[in-house]
């Protein structure tokens, strides 16, 4: 049985953490790579600066929001397959995406996401936004629809 891109990811991403120190690998937010976090009126905004020849595993997306690369090369894989992305440029991101990068220049990302309470608690801002594994996405999507 062939494995699906999204269980491919999850391995890749396995692996790569059993490798973690030796290859520079990001999961999530990182001392490596801090996250800057931005609130303006009815918007949250993540920033990341990804080094060149480094890997970041990014978190489980559950809502379509928009993602900006200010800068630099980045190849990503998701479930809808690898693309090449060079800065600058905005893509629109569909909810249940998580995505495997590779910087093959300095990068800065961007995640975009409306925040209408205007809320600063990034444990809630993430809740809302991020989904821990794959089974609280379809537990999510599940409910909303």
């Amino acid at each position: 049985m062939e494995l699906s891109i999204r269980d491919k990811i999850d391995q890749l991403e396995a692996a790569l953490m059993h490798y973690s120190e030796e290859l520079d690998l990001v999961v999530g937010d990182s001392e490596m790579f801090p996250l800057k976090h931005t609130f303006v009126d009815g918007l949250y905004i993540r920033e990341m600066e990804i080094k060149k020849d480094h890997f970041a595993i990014g978190k489980l997306q559950k809502r379509e929001h928009l993602w900006m690369l200010l800068k630099g090369h980045l190849t990503i894989t998701t479930i809808d397959g690898t693309q090449d992305y060079i800065g600058p440029c905005y893509i629109k991101s569909e909810g249940g995406i998580k995505r495997a990068v590779y910087a093959n220049e300095d990068s800065i990302f961007v995640n975009i996401y409306p925040n209408p309470d205007n809320e600063q608690d990034l444990d809630k801002i993430e809740n809302t936004w991020i989904a821990k594994n794959y089974l609280e996405y379809e537990e999510y999507k599940q409910l909303k629809e």
